[in-house]
């Protein structure tokens, strides 16, 4: 029987907003990807990190802007794994704890070419595939990573918004419904959200 194929997509979603979504989207309707689980990665408690909101409150943020989409989904499972979180200490819980699932990993250009510093990425590589989608960025993806077989590349469209402009955009007093959810605009507007 084929196992279910379940996209990881990490990030800090602080706030979740249209261009994760949009990736998430295309790769659940155009690539082989039964679901995508937005993993929200908790702050390290030892860095004071400015603007970066509560793991709970960002995990309502990507329930809100996900409930209405079955194959997008919010999951806090690193919220219960030790800190700070490696990649492949979450994908070995995940795989002992989901027997009947494939994983895989999604990730930016961008991160992929910093993937020879993360904690055991040889592991990552033998035993996981990784979906990479365009960023526009500095440097060079390494040679090694450039026809690994572990490593499809997908012709998803770039997403050039950031969290850390809609934070900005807001601290400015912009009006920036459009970049995100309706209910995680709302959500962020009523609770005055990254106005500092």
């Amino acid at each position: 029987m084929k196992k279910n194929r379940i996209g990881l997509y990490f990030g800090t979603f602080n706030p979740v907003h249209i261009g994760h979504l949009a990736i998430a989207n295309y790769l659940v309707e155009f690539g082989d990807i039964d679901q995508v689980w937005m993993v929200v990665t908790p702050h390290n408690p030892h860095k004071k990190k400015q603007n970066l909101l509560d793991d709970y409150q960002r995990l309502h943020m990507v329930h809100l802007a996900t409930e209405e989409y079955e194959k997008i989904t919010a999951s806090n499972v690193e919220f219960g794994l030790p800190q700070p979180n490696y990649t492949v200490h979450t994908l070995a819980h995940l795989t002992e704890k989901y027997p009947d699932k494939e994983f895989v990993l999604i990730m930016g250009e961008d991160n992929l070419k910093s993937l020879h510093k993360w904690k055991n990425y040889e592991v990552i590589l033998e035993d996981y595939s990784i979906i990479v989608y365009p960023r526009i960025g500095d440097g060079q993806i390494p040679d090694r990573f450039k026809n690994h077989q572990k490593i499809i590349r997908i012709d998803a469209p770039i997403m050039e918004i950031s969290s850390t402009m809609i934070r900005n955009g807001i601290k400015e007093g912009k009006d920036l419904r459009y970049y995100m959810h309706h209910d995680v605009f709302n959500y962020v507007d009523e609770m005055h959200f990254y106005r500092k």
